[in-house]
């Protein structure tokens, strides 16, 4: 490969993936001086109009994209790092998982709406068992009357069934609106409190192939560049939580590791303040029947990990909790 060829990206070809793999290539063109084509590849997850829980879940969307880097044409993948199954394979590596973006569930509804203010009997659409969980259970404590309603499709389908009155809203996440320059849109940003988002939601993961030659080591060194290490040890939290629930029950999970909140304005050398040195992280988890009538939901608080498997190791024991407190004991029942 001379030293300008072009670096070949696998993305698929929807317009959140093309427009998030093309803020990566732009990245990637920064670090390498190299030019950087998409190479647009169809999933499973793309052409099935089916549920998601029925064709597979998550790596639907991926099994394509690593099949292409396996037979070498691509050099590297960008995925939404929320569709990516928690096993890695061994001929591939992740080599940056970059800054996140906002991780927050929003709602896009009719008449500007709030979450709160959406008229009895509303019926609300979403891909997610995770959410309807989460929203149900949300609604039941409050006094709100509403009902999920499963769909599937890209943020264009999603939001025209607002648009076109057969529903009253729509969930969906920030970071895929903010990509597209769609936020805009947005009614209403849901808190972390209300709906904890996806493991990894918000956050891309850049893949490609652990071989051994010269140009695949130049490759992961170049991507590297890209890496934050809090979002990587954070993702990775949530993803071993994700991994130990996955084997212990079958029911919606939802996970965030973050910040711990202020509990007094920024003073110098607060670990929050710009320049400082982070000293904890804070992991949630939660899991639940889709229906919202069962809800396990815990945290924890600790030093933000410094190694990969610290991070495993916090997620793994607040999910080995979480299934102490009852989220073995959820099926995980599907929504009809």
């Amino acid at each position: 490969m001379s030293e300008q060829s072009p670096l070949r990206l696998g993305t698929r070809r929807s317009k959140l993936a093309m427009a998030q793999s093309g803020q990566v290539a732009d990245a990637v063109r920064r670090v390498t001086g190299r030019p950087v084509e998409l190479v647009e590849i169809t999933t499973y997850g793309d052409t099935s109009r089916e549920h998601l829980a029925q064709i597979g879940g998550t790596g639907v969307f991926v099994t394509a994209l690593r099949d292409a880097l396996l037979r070498g044409e691509v050099d590297f993948a960008v995925h939404s790092l929320k569709d990516l199954p928690t096993a890695q394979p061994e001929e591939l590596v992740l080599a940056a998982v970059p800054v996140r973006e906002d991780p927050r569930d929003v709602i896009v509804a009719r008449d500007a709406l709030k979450f709160t203010d959406l008229p009895r009997g509303a019926r609300v659409g979403t891909g997610s068992p995770r959410r309807m969980a989460q929203l149900n259970a949300y609604a039941r404590s409050h006094g709100l009357d509403i009902e999920t309603v499963p769909i599937r499709g890209n943020i264009d389908t999603r939001v025209g069934y607002v648009r076109s009155g057969e529903l009253d809203a729509v969930v969906l996440a920030a970071a895929g609106l903010n990509r597209i320059g769609r936020i805009d849109e947005v009614t209403d940003f849901l808190s972390v409190d209300t709906v904890l988002p996806a493991p990894g939601q918000g956050a891309l993961a850049i893949e490609c192939r652990a071989g051994n030659t010269a140009q695949d080591a130049a490759l992961i060194a170049a991507l590297a560049e890209l890496d934050d290490p809090f979002t990587r040890v954070a993702v990775t939290a949530e993803r071993s939580l994700l991994a130990a629930l996955e084997a212990g029950c079958s029911a919606p999970v939802g996970a965030l590791a973050d910040l711990p909140p202020l509990s007094a304005p920024l003073e110098r050398g607060d670990p929050h303040a710009d320049g400082q040195v982070v000293k904890e992280m804070r992991l949630r988890g939660v899991v639940g029947t889709p229906d919202g009538r069962t809800l396990v939901q815990l945290s924890t608080t600790g030093p933000v990990p410094e190694t990969h498997d610290q991070a495993m190791a916090l997620g793994r024991e607040l999910a080995a909790e979480m299934l102490t407190k009852g989220a073995a004991g959820l099926m995980g029942e599907r929504a009809h």
